[in-house]
């Protein structure tokens, strides 16, 4: 069929696009401008997964499909872009394909390019979330996943970022140092995501968020880390629930 050739076609020119993120030669600015046009372009195929299913083409054949893509990298961003198409299709719910996604960015495990992987992953899902009025609360799942999922991706976007404290030479400490400050804001963002969910009442701050972070914060033993998560906290949460939990 001409549809399904076309289909293949267009995936293998995405993975080969997408095999550009694979490199290990760019400083953290640089790969951030490779990121922002390479996802730039996963929008428009984003759009033909979304046309496909209007015709009729169901999007867990298309989940299932993605999966036998070459390298793990490549993979992973297509997963991730037919992932966002096929919750808004409700035809899993959302809570599950969410939480098989976060797991399955565990494939990839060098620190810079998890996280970039990672906040593809969170700004892919940042409107699909199961929170408190969203469309997807109800089958789709309840709050309690919304906030599972930002803060399991939170714990090893936090985790990949450390690392990269523990690579390469002594001699190039300053220099890891300095690209961990330019990629903490990808870390620090799913605080912000967690502070903008209508069901993250002072409650569940208290029972659930703070503790998971806060464990998060002394279990990775590093300075830069525990400094930044700490700012970000006091930052993107409410006075009154600082106050609350003293």
């Amino acid at each position: 069929r001409q549809d399904g050739r076309d289909l293949r076609t267009a995936l293998q020119h995405a993975a080969t696009m997408l095999g550009e993120l694979r490199t290990a030669s760019l400083g953290p600015k640089a790969y951030y401008e490779l990121y922002i046009a390479v996802t730039g372009e996963l929008r428009h195929l984003e759009d033909y997964f979304s046309a496909e299913h209007k015709t009729g083409r169901r999007m867990q054949e298309m989940y299932e499909l993605v999966q036998h893509s070459g390298n793990v990298l490549p993979r992973l961003y297509l997963l991730l872009t037919v992932g966002s198409v096929y919750i808004k299709s409700k035809e899993a719910p959302a809570k599950d394909v969410l939480k098989d996604l976060v797991e399955m960015c565990r494939g990839v495990q060098h620190p810079m390019r998890g996280l970039f992987l990672r906040n593809y992953l969170s700004q892919a899902s940042k409107d699909k979330l199961p929170d408190a009025g969203s469309e997807y609360e109800g089958s789709g799942g309840a709050v309690a996943d919304a906030v599972s999922f930002v803060l399991t991706n939170f714990g090893e976007m936090n985790k990949l970022w450390v690392r990269m404290q523990h690579q390469g030479p002594l001699r190039e400490k300053e220099k890891r140092e300095r690209e961990r400050s330019e990629l903490r804001i990808l870390v620090g963002t799913n605080l912000v995501r967690l502070s903008q969910l209508e069901g993250v009442t002072l409650e569940v701050y208290e029972k659930t968020v703070l503790p998971t972070v806060l464990e998060q914060v002394v279990n990775c033993k590093d300075a830069i880390a525990q400094e930044y998560l700490m700012d970000c906290i006091i930052q993107v949460f409410p006075v009154e629930y600082h106050i609350a939990t003293l």
